[in-house]
């Protein structure tokens, strides 16, 4: 088994940025502020040849209150499921009540946990500990995780008390899943969805816009598949954004989109289809990613109003007509569990095999119907069509003057490839190719005897103009 390791202790002592230098990525949002880190963070580590998980969780300060409480909730949640705890303390700050209670709740729970004592940077280490000694811990390390001084030797000591995986470089590699990113704008339910599709209480919600502001990655199994679910920050409009956090946990979301097999777009029901939701819905078409649509708080329309609705989806939505829709109530469950299925359709359409066969024989049949038109008096031939990748699938087609074929011929052809291929939740990208002529830049060298005929050729052509005139 991997072991895992939790990242636990009061506001603002370091916990996100020893988890970067642990996982050496720059995943867990980091700024000079209490209460940024709010759901379990997960991430992959390695030391040398023994890999392990790391947990970062929001701070535990013991006067939690409003959504404070439901972030001390996952880290105390994050305790319970991991096989050692570094308890992180201030070293500038000295010790504290809040540390004393978190060290006491360990000890309870019987856990096993190591006090780091982290920023010591610039001050003297051995007194920097002293004040620590008091909570009677066996296992301390001094550290400075922003310049990651110490953390190699802590991380050393640690990992020595669990076993190395057999065979390690195969048993241990982590499974590939398809990956499940759930945007949205801001409040409109993209956690409360993600605790639902997981059936369990795995991020913060709260009844606030911005309660997510990091890129949440969760692995798990449905049926005997890997999924991972990405829960993201909600994207405001760019005049509406003023805080730095927000603008990184924007970005955040959109390396999820860059990340994901599939999209779900979460719209809010009682506010319709905002000019927010189709910027999004463009950028995920943009960069090809299998999409679900998903209207959300369905419970509580009226009936009038869902007929509207659903007629502006159909009038503002009809370039993403292959994508399903789905209305449904994340808060209660209704419709959610019919989402997987439009999950798995969308990631086995943009990731099938195509073959070059298939994809000639059915470009043939369209040119047939309706031939490409005439440019300059000649008509543009379309020749043979392969795959050129996949999520999106991508189909490159041969012949020539194709850098001359009309944007509604390709839009044609994408219609007509995404009907005989059946495919349901992805775009579709056509790239054209105009085979080169062999020949063009080879001159033809005539003999001695045709440079002979050419010269009386052009010699009778004389003669001729000048009997006419």
């Amino acid at each position: 088994m991997i072991p895992v390791i939790a990242l636990v202790g009061r506001p603002n002592v370091g916990k996100s940025t020893l988890f970067n230098q642990l996982t050496r990525s720059r995943d867990a949002l980091v700024a000079n502020f209490p209460g940024l880190t709010r759901d379990r963070k997960y991430g992959e580590a390695r030391l040398d040849d023994h890999p392990y998980v790391v947990i970062d969780t929001g701070g535990i300060s013991g006067d939690e209150h409003g959504i404070d409480s439901e972030m001390a909730e996952q880290s105390l949640m994050a305790i319970e499921e991991a096989d050692a705890v570094l308890f992180l303390v201030d070293a500038r700050e000295g010790l504290n009540a809040a540390d004393e209670a978190l060290a006491r709740h360990l000890r309870q729970r019987n856990k096993s946990f190591h006090l780091v004592v982290n920023k010591t940077d610039g001050i003297d280490a051995d007194v920097a500990v002293a004040d620590f000694y008091a909570l009677g811990v066996e296992s301390m390390f001094a550290i400075a995780a922003s310049h990651g001084r110490g953390v190699r030797s802590m991380i050393s000591e640690v990992m020595a008390k669990f076993p190395k995986p057999p065979e390690a470089g195969e048993a241990d590699e982590f499974p590939s899943s398809t990956r499940v990113a759930v945007v949205g704008r801001p409040n409109v339910g993209k956690s409360t969805l993600v605790n639902r599709l997981l059936g369990e209480d795995r991020v913060v919600v709260y009844d606030q816009p911005g309660t997510t502001r990091d890129s949440i990655y969760i692995d798990f199994q449905r049926d005997d598949k890997d999924y991972t679910l990405i829960d993201t920050a909600g994207v405001r409009r760019r005049k509406n954004v003023k805080q730095t956090v927000e603008k990184f946990s924007i970005v955040k979301t959109l390396k999820a989109i860059d990340d994901a097999h599939v999209v779900i777009l979460v719209m809010d029901a009682h506010e319709g289809i905002v000019d927010q939701d189709m910027h999004l819905l463009g950028h995920c078409i943009e960069k090809g990613r299998g999409l679900v649509l998903a209207v959300n708080k369905w419970d509580g329309i009226e009936p009038d109003q869902r007929d509207w609705i659903k007629s502006e989806l159909g009038r503002r939505l009809a370039f993403a007509d292959y994508a399903d829709t789905h209305f449904i109530s994340a808060l209660h469950g209704t419709g959610v569990g019919h989402l997987y299925k439009s999950i798995d359709a969308a990631y086995e359409s943009a990731t099938r095999k195509l073959s070059t066969n298939a994809l000639t024989r059915i470009l043939e049949g369209a040119v047939f119907d309706h031939q490409p038109p005439m440019i300059n008096g000649r008509r543009i031939k379309l020749r043979y069509a392969h795959a050129g990748g996949q999520n999106p699938p991508l189909i490159v087609i041969h012949g020539n003057q194709t850098g001359k074929v009309p944007t509604s011929y390709a839009r044609y052809l994408e219609k007509i490839y995404r009907r005989e291929l059946d495919l349901v939740g992805t775009p579709v990208r056509i790239e054209f190719r105009t085979s080169e002529n062999p020949y063009s830049e080879k001159r033809n060298k005539l003999t001695q005897r045709q440079v002979q005929r050419k010269r009386r050729m052009m010699a009778h052509v004389k003669k001729n103009k000048k009997k006419k005139k």
